[in-house]
């Protein structure tokens, strides 16, 4: 039966007389919230206890013996994407595309590897989620490829939780194609998140998202504060492949805030929000942190809509440290400094992150804005395949997220009344027979 779009009450406008729908997305929070109970913090823990057992999982360790190295983790990660496959009657396809790379942290060229598991859509296969983390771990000194690198919560933590999604979402069937992919070389140059860029290219994958989780299992920062209740969007502004002309319409028209990926963080953040009530998202309006990068950065770079997800309070004792006691503090990525319950949390806004998209049809595409020296505005775009619906969102321009909605059940047309097209940031998100919703597509000259 078609999902009939919740309405709003209409609620008045500070200071402009004029009235609009309060927003809260119909997404069909019962269906998120019980693949999000399924998550189980014990196989998370018991993923990230095995990883670690490898010793090191740097990039130029051993890629031959059997128990020691990246890869025999990078084995054991195919083994498990098999034996999750095998439960589902082999839904999983299994890739590991390879390439040698070289450059600062590869004086010699070395074997990237990522490990790919891929759950064809059912009605829109070439549309593609992805859900990423990277294997390869490092001590202080970048090039050391010999001594013990537990690399549990970088990013072990991210391994875990792609592992997780696949053992629950490979139970569901989707429109969209989900790839479950676990990455090598992020610390040696984010080449496995390169390489996975190449690999969408040449298998002409349309990417509608990618989440990337790195550093994503600890509560303690650094100055001792605890938080157990938040974790991090990163997002990129304007798109890395925007040009000149594209530069010159956002000058006029906005849209500094509004690309794929921060549209794409904005939808996380609300389905996350619906599924996971207490755990709170922070939307940072930056590719990645200061100085400092993820293997979202190449799929950006690429054109795709990308995103990184992490915990709040980054303990830097912990990343990128020999494992040791000095002047009282431990230092030291080891299982200690992971917090499972945390962990399933942020691995949970994965799994209804994922499921939402990979359910919802894609964005619209096309999308035109008019109105000028109107009292109106008018937004109109190209229809998308297996959308019953359309949500009309708007906002404020100086506010972080979508606040206004209005639900179009027929047509690729909607006049907004007494909207003054000046005074707001418009978009258009597509919506499926059973609530679940895409990304919204600014709406604008871009």
């Amino acid at each position: 039966m078609r999902r009939v779009v919740r309405l709003f009450a209409v609620v008045s406008l500070c200071c402009s007389g004029l009235a609009a729908q309060a927003a809260e997305p119909p997404l069909p929070v019962a269906t998120l919230a019980d693949l999000a109970k399924q998550v189980d913090p014990a196989r998370l823990q018991t993923t990230i206890e095995t990883l670690v057992g490898f010793g090191t999982r740097h990039t130029l360790s051993s890629t031959t013996d059997e128990k020691r190295g990246i890869g025999a983790a990078r084995k054991w990660v195919r083994e498990q994407f098999g034996a999750i496959s095998k439960e589902c009657g082999d839904c999983l396809t299994l890739m590991s595309p390879v390439e040698m790379a070289s450059g600062n942290r590869l004086p010699q060229p070395a074997e990237i590897v990522n490990v790919l598991a891929i759950q064809q859509g059912t009605s829109d296969p070439k549309r593609v989620v992805i859900i990423s983390g990277h294997i390869d771990s490092r001590n202080t000194d970048v090039m050391d490829g010999e001594h013990d690198a537990p690399g549990a919560n970088d990013d072990g933590s991210g391994v875990a939780a792609v592992i997780e999604a696949a053992t629950v979402l490979s139970k569901q069937k989707f429109a969209a194609t989900i790839v479950y992919a676990v990455l090598t070389g992020e610390e040696q140059g984010l080449y496995g998140g390169k390489l996975l860029a190449k690999t969408a290219k040449e298998l002409g994958w349309d990417v509608e998202a990618v989440l990337n989780n790195d550093i994503m299992g600890n509560i303690e920062g650094q100055n001792g504060v605890i938080d157990r209740d938040h974790y991090r969007l990163f997002s990129e502004g304007t798109r890395a492949v925007d040009g000149d002309k594209e530069a010159a319409q956002r000058r006029l028209f906005g849209g500094e805030v509004d690309s794929p990926s921060r549209n794409l963080a904005r939808l996380v953040a609300e389905v996350a929000g619906a599924s996971l009530p207490g755990f709170e998202p922070k939307l940072i309006y930056r590719a990645d942190r200061m100085g400092r990068g993820g293997d979202q950065l190449p799929m950006q770079e690429a054109g795709y809509p990308a995103i990184r997800i992490t915990e709040a309070a980054e303990n830097y004792t912990r990343q990128h440290q020999n494992v040791r006691v000095e002047g009282g503090i431990s230092f030291g990525d080891v299982v200690a400094g992971v917090n499972f319950p945390y962990l399933a949390q942020t691995t949970r806004v994965n799994v209804v992150a994922l499921a939402d998209l990979a359910w919802a049809p894609a964005p619209p595409t096309g999308v035109k804005i008019a109105g000028a020296v109107s009292t109106d505005t008018t937004l109109t775009w190209t229809a998308s395949p297996g959308a019953v619906a359309y949500l009309a969102r708007w906002r404020a321009s100086d506010l972080p997220s979508w606040k206004y909605l209005r639900a179009v059940e027929s047509g690729t047309e909607v006049t907004l009344k007494d909207v003054v097209v000046d005074d707001w940031i418009f978009g258009v998100a597509a919506v499926s027979a059973e609530g679940f919703e895409s990304p919204v597509s600014f709406a604008g000259s871009r």
